[in-house]
């Protein structure tokens, strides 16, 4: 097998570990997806008002999980269309009952590869990636995607986690794990929450595939939880490396685990509710 076979066929296997992986955390999300959708809103936002929208804009949202901000867009282009894909369909269900609750009718549901989007050159209005790029197999590749099935002048924005010691919502529980469990270091380049946050990684990918007048932008905001044992619960429902994590615990070091990030939690109380910072940087691109 050469080289560039190799490489294929491992970039294959991530796909596939990644459409598993999030079919089979889709209930999870649903059952925390109004929490999520509320938390998350501020970096949608943020994306949105870079977007150029008007109302009659074609929007595509890559790899938007439960359908934001797809759905965000889709009450602001009331005579366009919101595209919302995926890779996981069963992630995407949930995307199409949000939308029939909120009486949307003009986003359309396409299960589909980032690196492989079934779209025309040069046909969408503004193509939006909340958090999606950190588990592509080829970043720049996906990169390329998004400016390929844009408009010239189109905007792309995305938006990736910033660096672990501005995300305690996420490093509490993960540094915890790490301290008990054996956590063998990824190869670089693979999927991961902070894989996309080094300064200026996202700019680089963005230029390399031909975007211009790109800048970032750092977004911050708290994600509450009313207790502490909600916050074990959240991430032991939503957190695939937290559950990979505590799989290899036995029952005893899980239950020292689990104590130490309730005790963690409760340090993050103020004004009786679980308060953790998470911060991710928005980055924009014109086609």
């Amino acid at each position: 097998m050469n080289t560039e076979t190799r490489m294929s066929s491992n970039l294959d296997q991530i796909r596939d570990q990644q459409r598993e992986t999030w079919d089979r955390f889709s209930a999870g999300w649903k059952k925390w997806d109004a929490m999520v959708l509320g938390w998350l809103a501020p970096f949608g936002e943020a994306m949105i008002q870079h977007a150029n929208l008007r109302e009659d804009s074609h929007v595509l949202d890559v790899a938007a999980g439960t359908g934001e901000p797809g759905l965000t867009a889709a009450a602001l282009v009331p005579r366009g269309r919101v595209t919302v894909t995926d890779l996981a369909e069963r992630m995407l269900a949930v995307t199409a009952e949000n939308a029939a609750r909120r009486g949307l009718r003009n986003v359309e549901i396409r299960v589909c590869d980032a690196e492989a989007l079934p779209f025309a050159d040069a046909s969408v209005d503004a193509v939006l990636c909340r958090f999606g790029f950190m588990f592509f197999p080829d970043v720049a590749a996906a990169a390329r995607e998004f400016a390929r099935v844009a408009k010239p002048g189109a905007m792309i924005c995305a938006a990736v986690w910033g660096e672990p010691a501005k995300n305690p919502w996420a490093t509490t529980i993960m540094e915890t794990i790490a301290r008990h469990v054996p956590m063998p270091a990824p190869p670089p380049g693979s999927p991961g929450l902070f894989r996309c946050a080094p300064t200026g990684f996202m700019s680089k990918v963005f230029a390399e595939a031909g975007l211009r007048d790109i800048a970032e932008k750092e977004v911050s905001c708290d994600v509450v939880h009313d207790t502490p044992q909600r916050y074990w619960e959240f991430m032991t429902d939503i957190a695939a490396p937290v559950v990979a994590g505590l799989a290899n615990a036995d029952e005893a070091t899980r239950e020292r685990i689990q104590a130490e990030v309730l005790d963690l939690a409760r340090q993050s109380l103020r004004d009786g509710v679980v308060q953790m910072r998470s911060t991710a940087t928005v980055i924009v691109g014109t086609r």
